[in-house]
């Protein structure tokens, strides 16, 4: 599986050759949660919490239902467009060239999903490493939680960290024009 979804991978990242779609996302998510699951009844060494390696998919799940239902009082099978990776594509890897051409919006739209695989280790790499401790492996789905939450919360109310959008020199460019310091560039004489 890991080398089927790794080819997958190399063939299709940055610009997509082809589609997975949901039956192979339906169909990978599967996977994972059928070897997670044999992995804890073949292992009883391994806490039954280690399960939080798949809190991504998992929070996103309940996440989206709460989202619809109580926050916005839709149905949950109805479809929006407000979903965290939609809002990374849109308000961060994308940036202000909204119109460029298709190979340039793919690659963007490429690139937001490194985001997500940033966001995901966030409980991936504790589980790894405290694979017997119940408490570790809570701490972590509860940072990873606390991280997409207010990921989330920030980028949707039009307040994106600055250190996700933009490169270092327009950070440091930022910062200044944030301490009123002028610019070293400004003090060259002509």
């Amino acid at each position: 599986m890991i080398v089927a979804i790794g080819g997958f991978l190399l063939w299709d990242f940055p610009l997509a050759q082809i589609f997975l779609g949901d039956g192979g996302a339906y169909f990978i998510g599967f996977v994972m949660a059928e070897l997670l699951i044999l992995l804890i009844v073949r292992h009883p060494q391994v806490s039954a919490w280690y399960v939080v390696v798949a809190i991504y998919p998992i929070f996103e799940t309940l996440f989206s239902i709460y989202r619809r239902r109580f926050a916005r009082g839709r149905s949950v099978g109805l479809p929006d467009g407000i979903h965290l990776h939609t809002l990374i594509y849109r308000r961060v890897a994308r940036g202000r060239n909204r119109f460029a051409n298709v190979r340039q919006r793919t690659l963007k739209n490429s690139r937001a999903s490194v985001y997500l695989w940033a966001l995901s280790l966030l409980s991936i790499v504790p589980a790894t490493f405290f694979w017997r401790s119940p408490y570790a492996l809570c701490a972590a789905a509860l940072v990873f939680i606390v991280a997409y939450v207010w990921l989330y919360a920030s980028i949707v109310s039009f307040r994106t960290p600055y250190w996700l959008t933009l490169s270092r020199a327009k950070a440091i460019r930022a910062a200044r024009s944030e301490n009123q310091q002028p610019a070293p560039e400004q003090f060259n004489e002509r």
